[in-house]
């Protein structure tokens, strides 16, 4: 069944959405002092983000694809696998979705950003964080990171065969990139994953707010949309 631009965008909208809820909302859930998960360690943002995709994309495949991410969308106009039209349209609704999910974060867990005085574990729960005060750093790693999450999700979501399997497989491969890569900076593979929740830690009035890192925020959209682009070329060379 083909659905129209507006439900196909709605789509992205909600997938987006529930991607980052579960996402960062685990990284929240570890991050944020008082709550039930604090210092749970890096493997339960691990599945929160695996789970994350795997969700959405079981929900939303059949619709929209569910690429719920920019990169991706940009990495297939580029290659021909999706119309240039649409990509502002899915673009805006995944940077929507992104921040709407955040949103849902910050009303559940506002007693806990209250008590949490560490600025940089309240900005962790929003965006990345380059750990080594290195642009090239987390350049490099959200590059590796988004080209390894797309090739894989090209591969893996191209037999056609149960697309279910395959949203599951989908799911692990995101919670080993967050378990493998994502101790230089998160990580983000996805700009708008990093910059809609970004934009709203820069307007919301936390009690023990800091910097928003707008100086570092170029790293996680532009790098993963070159993985991405080159992962979709390469796929598309090999492959097709």
């Amino acid at each position: 069944m083909h659905y129209s631009l507006l439900v196909r965008c709605i789509a992205e909208f909600l997938g987006t959405a529930i991607m980052v809820a579960l996402g960062n909302g685990s990284v929240a859930n570890v991050e944020l002092k008082g709550t039930k998960g604090f210092h749970g360690g890096w493997v339960l943002i691990g599945f929160g983000y695996g789970i994350g995709v795997m969700i959405p994309a079981l929900m939303f495949a059949t619709v929209s694809g569910a690429q719920i991410n920019p990169a991706m969308t940009i990495g297939l106009a580029v290659t021909g696998s999706f119309p240039w039209k649409e990509v502002v349209p899915y673009v805006v609704s995944q940077l929507l979705g992104a921040i709407f999910g955040q949103l849902m974060i910050i009303l559940a867990y506002s007693p806990y950003y209250n008590e949490t005085e560490n600025p940089e574990a309240i900005l962790g729960t929003f965006s990345t964080i380059d750990a080594a005060n290195s642009k090239l750093n987390g350049f490099i790693n959200e590059f590796i990171g988004t080209f390894m999450l797309v090739f894989g999700a090209l591969c893996i979501t191209a037999d056609k065969v149960d697309s279910r399997a395959d949203f599951i497989g989908l799911g692990f491969l995101v919670m080993c990139l967050v378990v493998s890569f994502g101790g230089p900076t998160g990580p983000a593979l996805n700009p708008a994953r990093d910059i809609g929740p970004r934009l709203l830690h820069a307007i919301w009035p936390f009690k023990y707010k800091g910097s928003s890192q707008f100086y570092y925020s170029w790293v996680p959209i532009v790098a993963p949309i070159c993985g991405a682009i080159v992962a979709t070329t390469l796929y598309k060379a090999i492959f097709s």
